[in-house]
């Protein structure tokens, strides 16, 4: 074999049947934050707090695009969970000027 020649897999059928169907759609971490909508170091707080899988190949670190839309699915805010970051609803204020007049 010449030193320009790619060596060939002799056993690649039994490699390509262990590989699944599905391709996996690998992000950067960049790619990632840019998604959130978070820096890169808020990126890399989730992933150390275990709030967000990813994965180290060597010195890259890569997350898969579908685990970053879960991620971004199950953040969703239910409505009415917010109620305790403003004094007062419009309801409450309606109730007390009917009962002031």
């Amino acid at each position: 074999m010449k030193a320009h020649e790619i060596p060939q897999i002799e056993n690649r059928s039994q490699y390509d049947q262990d590989m699944p169907d599905d391709d996996i759609r690998w992000m950067s971490t960049a790619g990632a934050a840019r998604r959130l909508g978070v820096t890169v170091r808020t990126l890399y707080r989730l992933i150390n707090e275990a709030e967000l899988p990813a994965y180290k190949f060597g010195r890259v670190i890569r997350l898969k695009q579908d685990e970053v839309d879960s991620f971004i699915q199950a953040s969703r805010i239910a409505p009415g969970s917010l109620e305790h970051l403003y004094p007062e609803s419009k309801r409450d204020t309606s109730d007390t000027e009917a009962n002031v007049t």
